[in-house]
């Protein structure tokens, strides 16, 4: 049994930081591309970093500049730094990883969200 669970959310005001964690346990024999996503109420889910297992990093337009994905292989974590935030990186991140359990074929498995507020 595989979970992701992030940890790191929580209220801040526009312009502050804030630092989102997650990490992959159980029967796990390899971790591919890793990343999060977020929805905001009534807007799509929206791919906000990733990372591949060679380290090469993704981000959109959105973000770019402001957000940081890196990885901690050796424990199966994903970190994303988030610098400069605004009013409207409000939403529920969910963190994902690509992976091979060590019984079964590679597949997504997803964090259950944590909320980042931006609010003054």
């Amino acid at each position: 049994q595989v979970q992701l669970v992030e940890s790191g959310g929580g209220l801040v005001q526009p312009g502050g930081s804030l630092r989102l964690s997650c990490r992959a346990s159980g029967s796990i024999f390899r971790v591919y591309d890793m990343g999060w996503y977020r929805q905001a109420p009534g807007k799509q889910r929206e791919m906000v970093a990733r990372i591949t297992k060679e380290g090469i990093t993704n981000y959109p337009d959105s973000v770019k500049g402001r957000f940081k994905i890196s990885r901690d292989d050796a424990d199966y974590r994903v970190l994303l730094q988030m610098n400069g935030l605004k009013q409207e990186d409000t939403a529920v991140y969910l963190c994902y990883a690509t992976l091979r359990p060590q019984l079964g074929e590679v597949n997504d498995y997803w964090g259950q969200g944590t909320l980042v507020t931006v609010s003054s």
